[in-house]
This record gives C-alpha cells, structure tokens and sequence, in this order.
C-alpha cells in the first residue's frame, strides 16, 4: 500500500479529534465529542456521535494510556459531550462507501477494543462505567454493554438501542447480539423483541429487561455517576499512589516492504504475498527487580515490545491486505528470554508488570483472531522459549529444524511455567490445552519436559511441532508449504483456520469472534445489505430497502 494512505494505529491525546480524557484521582472520564468532519476518510460525517475506525483507534489508544499512564485510575466513566446524544453507533455512510475488507476490519478491531474492557475489568482491576445521557444506539450500546455497569438518564427520550436488523439489513456485529444474553442475560424473547425494534427501549423497561442497571433522574444523574464511579473503584486493586509509565512514541521506520521497529521487525515479499515477522529477544540475560523496571520505564523490554509487535500486527491486518502468510521467526538467546519471563512472574502482582502481561496476552491474541495463514519457523538462531513460543503456539503451523547430532547449535524450543495459563486465548484456554485439547496424557507429558531445551524430534514426539525437517529438505518442504498455501482462497483458509484455532469451550468472546463475525461477513456481503437497494446503501436517502425474500 502506498505508505501515504496507510492507517497509522499510533496517536496522542494531544491530537485527539473525537474524545477529551480527564483526570479526577481514582475517576478517570471519558467523553465522546466526535467532530463530524474528522472522519478518517472522505464521504461521510460522523453526526450524532456516529463513529468510524479513527474514532476507536483514539478509543484504544487512551484507555491504553489509562492503563499505563494512570495506575492510580480505578474506574473510567464513558460519557457523552453531545446534546441528548451518546452514541449512534456505527457511522452507516462509511460502511456504506466501505470496502467489505475494509469494514471486516474495522469490525474486527472495534471487537478488540470492547472486549478489552472486559479483559482489563477481570485481569487488571480496572473497572468502566457506561454513563448514557441520550441516544445509545447500535455501536454505542455495544460499548456501553462492554462495560461493568450502565447508568442510564430516565428523561423520556434517552433510550437504548440495537437497530441494525430492522434498519439496516445487518447485525449488531461487534458484540451486541452475544452481550445482551451472555453478559447481561436479557430473556430470549424479550432481546428479539429488543433487536427488532428500532426506536429502543428506555427508562423503567430498560432497566427491568437488564438491559442497564440503574435509571436516575437528570437532576441526580451527574451525582449519580460519582456515586457509581466509586462504588466500582472499591473493586479495584490498582495502586493509589503510584507514577505511571508513558506511552511514547514508537521508533518506527516504515517503507514499501518493511516496517523496522527496536525489537520487531515485518518485511514483506509482495511476489510470494508472505510476510516475514521477526521478533527479538531482549539483550539481558538477567532477572529484573522492580527498581530496575521502574527505572527502565517504557523502555522496559517486554512493554516496548508487546507494543511494537500489536502495532506490527494492526498495521499489517489493515495496510496489507495481499499477503495471506505470516511467518513468525524470533531472534536472539533462551537465556535472555528466560530471565525476562522469570522476571514476568516474579512480579507479576505488581501494577506495571502485571499490565504488561495483560498487553501481551491482548496483542497475542490479535493473532489469534487475524484472518491471515500463521507458519512458525523455528531455525538456527531462534529462541521459541516460553512467552517467545507462544507467538509460536498462535499458528497454524510449526516447522523446526533439525541439524546432524554433532551441530551445537541444532534449533530448540522450551515450554515454561508461562505456557501454561498467564496468556489465555479467548476460549479462557492456554494455548497448550488447545492443541491438546486439555487431554491429560499429552499435557502431563510436556509438563514433565517443562524447562527443558527441546531440539525437533523431540518436541515433534511431544507434539509441538507440526514437522521436524532436517537440512538437507528445509529448504524445500518450507516452499512447497507455502506455494500451495498461497494458491488457496483465501475465503476458505479464513474460515478454514478460523474454525480449527478456536476448537475448544465456547464462550462470550469466541462467539463474538467466530459465530457473530462470520454471520455479519457473510451478510454484508449479501444484496439485502450491501445491493444497489440494498438496506445500508439506500439508508438516509429516503428510498426503501428492497430485500430477497427467499431464506437460504
């Protein structure tokens, strides 16, 4: 992609266009003011707090910044600037003029950003409250619903909302659907009532029918909020006099086929539609203590590089939508790695370290969730060592080198206390249970090998790798892999490895990612939608949707 037009993840409260984030101790408020000419591309405007990628990417970027920045915030208030309006969701004139691609993605990452709410609630103790002083419709409720409790203002017109079915031909997508009954548990027929009225529901039924938790007049509704506010905060067990770590700009070098950053490096072979990922281990074989950490700031190893590799991973999803494989190599000694995870968990109940790992298992399972082939190479020089073999452990595929015997410096792996649970999958699984399936035997065996070097053949009589080629074939089974994956569809292998990551419990978050996501792909590629009558391209211009009425 031309680096010009590129979507750039990176920003700074100082040039926010659509949010304003202020500071009151333990209370942290986040205001919705989406300037309608501020969107991130031409054709639309974003009236009525309608929003589009740019206005979730600010999103992600301060609550990140919460996080890091501010330990000592103990409840974000998400709230409104605009009169009688919270959020309208989902701008519909840029899904409308949006490529399929384009609003995938952006779909995507706006399910990112909601369920990390709900990460940083249950891991981090840091804990939302939705205040909705108007309208909440589609998008806008399903941010409200990402977050711990719903304060709603009773004044007769504020009301909640999930209108995309009867107004536009589509789902609520990024988690609507899936939160009003797992989350909120809304009776079933009550929610299809709900999905299928377009002017919502307010007041008293909303708050009978779960869909918030607490209605208040307007002359109490701002007191109302403090009182809520720090009723949650006393959930928290974030620090309350503590300095915060900044979130810097990346050093980032960005050309035609290479994004180089300190630790992370991408470079891409446009002819073979394959990107190279390589990751590199920190320079310091020693384990940290807390004073050393906190001196290091955001320069410390494992933050600075969850950040470049998440920033990686979001620049490639959305810039680079030609290159179907991902190959993810590391770089670097096991020593190293091993005193950074030592250092991970002996720390692990501190503020910034315990943010860090929730950063990690957030940007590992942005791989996860991308629609792209995953193949781990494991070769000389590698160190896929604890947290280093989770990026492995994220693939579809795992390839590992074996050299003759007498070769000292044969490729090895080793799995670590870290494997086994600190980075969950969506599934609420590690990564290990889902290759096995949790079975016993299988997990037994590995943890009995745990902190052991492991060369191919034995970690291909474990299970850990999916081959173990010598040499002399390397070279050769690593190409013939990746030309016949490169002349599949890429249709199929989104479904195809979509379906096979996700094999094990299902869960709120897996049903948002695999069973809502692919019914919303599906249908806004359909004419009812996305036709030249269709529902999302004829709304605000007066015409009626004219819809297929066979059911397929």
């Amino acid at each position: 992609m031309d680096i010009a037009n590129r979507v750039d993840y990176q920003t700074h409260p100082s040039i926010y266009k659509h949010w304003n984030l202020e500071f009151s101790g333990e209370i942290a408020t986040l205001t919705a003011d989406f300037d309608e000419d501020g969107g991130l591309r031409p054709g639309y405007k974003l009236k009525l707090n309608s929003y589009d990628l740019g206005v979730d990417i600010e999103l992600n970027d301060a609550i990140n910044r919460i996080r890091f920045e501010h330990p000592e915030v103990k409840t974000v208030v998400i709230t409104s600037a605009k009169e009688k309006v919270f959020c309208s969701g989902a701008n519909i004139f840029m899904l409308g003029v949006s490529s399929h691609a384009w609003k995938v993605n952006f779909c995507k990452f706006t399910n990112e950003t909601r369920n990390g709410l709900e990460d940083s609630s249950q891991y981090s103790g840091l804990k939302f409250l939705a205040a909705v002083n108007g309208a909440c419709a589609g998008g806008g409720y399903e941010l409200a619903l990402a977050c711990d409790e719903i304060l709603l203002v009773d004044d007769r017109s504020s009301a909640v909302s999930l209108p995309e079915v009867p107004l536009l031909g589509v789902l609520p997508g990024t988690g609507g659907l899936t939160r009003i009954t797992d989350k909120r548990h809304v009776r079933h027929d009550l929610a299809d009532i709900f999905c299928t009225t377009s002017e919502g529901v307010r007041g008293q039924k909303a708050k009978d029918w779960r869909l918030v938790d607490h209605i208040v007049k307007p002359a109490v509704f701002k007191q109302s909020i403090l009182d809520r506010a720090h009723a949650l905060a006393k959930m928290s067990d974030r620090p309350s006099n503590t300095s915060g770590v900044p979130i810097t700009l990346l050093n980032r070098t960005i050309s035609d086929d290479v994004l180089k950053y300190e630790h992370v490096e991408v470079s891409i072979d446009r002819s073979k539609r394959v990107a190279t990922f390589t990751i590199h281990s920190p320079k310091t074989n020693a384990v940290q203590s807390i004073k050393e950490i906190e001196a290091q700031s955001s320069n410390w190893y494992p933050f600075a590089m969850a950040r470049e590799l998440e920033d990686a991973i979001l620049n490639m999803r959305t810039n680079e939508l030609d290159i179907g494989i991902w190959i993810i190599k590391t770089q670097g000694n096991h020593e190293a790695v091993s005193a950074m995870d030592n250092t991970l968990m002996a720390h692990k109940d501190h503020w910034f370290v315990r943010e860090t790992i929730g950063l990690l298992r957030r940007t590992l399972s942005r791989f996860d969730v991308s629609s792209r082939s995953l193949f781990a190479l494991i070769e000389e020089g590698s160190c896929f060592n604890g947290t280093f073999l989770e990026l492995a452990l994220t693939c579809d595929r795992i390839y590992q080198l074996i050299l003759p015997d007498n070769e000292t410096n044969t490729p090895k792996i080793m799995v670590t206390d870290v494997n086994f649970g600190i980075y969950p999958m969506a599934t609420g699984q590690s990564r290990l249970a889902r290759r096995f399936y949790g079975e016993e035997p299988a997990i037994s065996a590995i943890h009995e090998q745990a902190g052991k070097l492991l060369d191919a053949d034995q970690a291909f009589a474990l299970g850990l790798n999916t081959s173990n080629p010598d040499d002399i074939d390397w070279d050769d089974e690593i190409r013939i892999a990746i030309e016949e994956r490169v002349s599949m569809s890429p249709d199929a292998l989104t479904g195809m490895e979509a379906n096979l990551r996700f094999n094990g419990p299902e869960n709120m978050f897996t049903r948002i990612f695999g069973r809502l996501t692919a019914w919303q792909n599906w249908i806004f590629q359909r004419p009812n939608a996305v036709g030249e009558k269709g529902a999302l391209k004829v709304y605000g211009k007066g015409d009626k949707a004219q819809f297929d009425w066979h059911r397929v």
